[in-house]
This record gives C-alpha cells, sequence and structure tokens, in this order.
C-alpha cells in the first residue's frame, strides 16, 4: 500500500490503484492512518534538510501506529487530507518539480490607494500607520487589513474621492466616513468618498470587482453602489457584489435588510430584493432568484465554498483567489460539477481535492497552472 500511496501523491496512480486505495480507505483503521499522515506535516517538515523518502515514510508510519483507532469521516474527506499532504511534501521537500517550480505568490503585486491628488500610496497590510497627501494633510488612517475614514465635520462643499485597489491573491477592507463597511474580493477596486457631505442627496461608490457591504442607516442619504450595468439603492443594510467587467454581468445577493437594484441598460427596470435573494440583468431585464447566501459571502471570512459549481466557474475564482492563471487544456472538466468548502488551503491542495472527483495532470510553474488529459496507462 506504501507503493500505491506513493503514486498517489506523485500523480502517477492507475484508476486500477485508485480504486485499490479508496477500498483500503473503508477500514476506520486505515482511515485515522491517513489523518495521523496529515497531522504529522510538522515532522515532515522538520526533514526538508536532508530528505529521504523511504526514511521520512517509515518515522511517519511508526508514530502513525501509535495513534487511536477513532473512525475519520468518509473516504472521500480522506482523499482530500491525502491532497494536503501532498501539498506538504511538495511545498516541504521540493521534489515534485513537475507541479509545482515557484511560489506563484512570490511576486504578488501590493494593494495600493490612490488619493484624490493623484498620488498612489503602497499598503503594507500588517501595518498600523497615518496614510496622508503630498503636503502631509491626513486621508486616513490603517489598522493592519482595513483603512478607516472619519467624518471630519468639514464645511466642505465638493466631493473628493480615493479608489482603493486589491489585487488578485489579496482581500482588503475599507471603513468610509459614515461608518459603513466595505470588504473588497481579489481583483477589486472601489472609488468612494473621502468624505460624505450634506449637500449631497446620495452616498454614492463605484465598484469593479467583489465587495461585501455593511451599510450605516441613513433615511436621508441612501447608500448607492454604482457597478458596471447595475446601481444598487440602499437604506441600511448587508450585501455583496460581484461585478468584475471581465464576467460582463453583476450580481447582488441580499444578506439582510432590503435594497432596490437598477439596471444601467433599460430605463424603468427596478427590482427590491428581500432577505437570501439574488438580482442580475438578463435578456433585457433584471431577474431575481432564491440563492444559499452563504455560498456568496464566505470569502469574507477567507473560505472558498462551492455548491454544485462547474469546474469552468470555480476556475476563474481560483484565478483571483489565488492569485495565478489557469490554463485548462482538458475541456471536459468543464461541466464537472463539485462541491466542496476550503480555507486555508494552498492552490495545489484544492487541486489534489478536484482530482478524487475526475482523474487529471496538471502543472504549476511560475503562476501558471496548466491542466491536462491524464496518460492512457
Amino acid at each position: 500500500m506504501k507503493t500505491i500511496i506513493t503514486s498517489y501523491i506523485n500523480d502517477s496512480i492507475s484508476e486500477a490503484d485508485l480504486q485499490r486505495l479508496k477500498m483500503w480507505l473503508e477500514n476506520p483503521k486505515n482511515q485515522e492512518t491517513f489523518k495521523s499522515y496529515v497531522k504529522l506535516n510538522n515532522e515532515l517538515n522538520a526533514l526538508q534538510s536532508d530528505f529521504n523518502s523511504e526514511l521520512a515514510f517509515e518515522k511517519v508510519s511508526k508514530q502513525i501506529n501509535q495513534k487511536s483507532n477513532n473512525r475519520f469521516g468518509g473516504v472521500t474527506h480522506l482523499l482530500k487530507y491525502a491532497a494536503i499532504l501532498v501539498g506538504v511534501s511538495i511545498i516541504g521537500f521540493g521534489v515534485y518539480n513537475n507541479f509545482i517550480s515557484t511560489n506563484p505568490m512570490a511576486d504578488a503585486p501590493k494593494i495600493t490607494l490612490q488619493l484624490e491628488d493623484g498620488t498612489i500610496k503602497t499598503i503594507d497590510e500588517v501595518q498600523n500607520t497615518i496614510i496622508t497627501d503630498s503636503i502631509g494633510n491626513t486621508v486616513t488612517e490603517q489598522k493592519n487589513k482595513q483603512l478607516v475614514y472619519k467624518n471630519a465635520n468639514s464645511e466642505s462643499k465638493t466631493l473628493r474621492f480615493n479608489t482603493l485597489m486589491v489585487p488578485y491573491g489579496k482581500t482588503f477592507a475599507v471603513s468610509l466616513s459614515d461608518g459603513t463597511k466595505v470588504t473588497l474580493n481579489a481583483g477589486s477596486e472601489l472609488t468612494y468618498p473621502v468624505e460624505f457631505i450634506e449637500n449631497e442627496k446620495n452616498r454614492t461608490v463605484f465598484l469593479n470587482g467583489e465587495a461585501y457591504f455593511e451599510v450605516t442607516p441613513n433615511k436621508e442619504h441612501p447608500f448607492i453602489v454604482s457597478s458596471n450595468d447595475m446601481d444598487i439603492k440602499v437604506l441600511g443594510t448587508k450585501f455583496n457584489v460581484t461585478s468584475y467587467k471581465s464576467d460582463n454581468k453583476t450580481f447582488t445577493v441580499l444578506v439582510e435588510g432590503k435594497v432596490e437594484a437598477y439596471s444601467k441598460l433599460v430605463s424603468e427596470n427596478s427590482k427590491i430584493l428581500q432577505p437570501n435573494e439574488r438580482v442580475f440583468f438578463e435578456s433585457d431585464s433584471l431577474v431575481t432568484e432564491m440563492v444559499n447566501v452563504q455560498k456568496y459571502v464566505a470569502w469574507v471570512k477567507g473560505e472558498l465554498l462551492f455548491i454544485d459549481d462547474s469546474f469552468k466557474v470555480i476556475t476563474n475564482k481560483l484565478e483571483r483567489k489565488f492569485n495565478v492563471t489557469i490554463i485548462n487544456d482538458y475541456k471536459e472538466l468543464d461541466a464537472m460539477m463539485i462541491t466542496a468548502t476550503f480555507r486555508n488551503e494552498t492552490i495545489n491542495e484544492v487541486l489534489k481535492t478536484f482530482q478524487t472527483y475526475k482523474t487529471f495532470k496538471y502543472q504549476i510553474n511560475n503562476g501558471v497552472v496548466k491542466i491536462s488529459k491524464p496518460d492512457t496507462k
């Protein structure tokens, strides 16, 4: 069985051996073995400087045999844990260069803030600092992964805008001057006033990408999110807007409260959303449907949640989440439907999990993931 596990890790397992592995995992003792094996990744990493695959396996195996025999989930979940083990082995030892030769996040772009005067500020996510303009005036305060704007109660009658840009592979939040909190997903851009002013009827922000809004109520000054093909009018609520230009479609999902969505493409076309509804523009009209909102807001907590999503849709999200480019030469995968949840897994671990749905090959090189059809055996 050690040979079969090794071939699984090395992505060279045959269909027959894969079935043997699944049958082997039906035994609760074997399931516990897999679980314990994954938990010992720190032990594996300790061997990095002088790695011998046989020695490492034997050392880990001895410790595994000392563990209890509690039942551990199902076979599919175990293969996911095996996938995590693969990720540990690849990253810890660097011995499977056909999978990953570089860290795709090593040269990741930075979060930036463009000020009203055109100055571009680079945001260090772990800092607590005051951000000033070109002449030294305070613009906002950074508290780790969030910018905090304050209402200065100025008498200005002119709006001044900042633009927060979040690259692929990152998320970031901003607390606007009215207390509204906006969390931006990877590959997103938000333009907003430094301070909302009294002589403006609406509190308007402009979104390209995806963001989760927690809006401070103000009936006298409705909150407006202006996206590519839709405007969303809010009094006070929590909702998610997805409006990437590359997707050519805007989706709004309401978590709580009430919002009104307006189409920019067709006049006098609007929809009022209730909680757990999603709205989008299709065939010259706005369409609403009931949805599981957790699927659309899980990213705010750092999770990837897929519920009956196609592989093609998922790859777009993976590109943004991990700052990679995915080239899929195995088109049969596009229609594959997947239900899965990921939290702290790497792109390598995620793809290994997907291989338990359908066999395929992949390589990761310089931030490019190339997926191909498996070799016939």
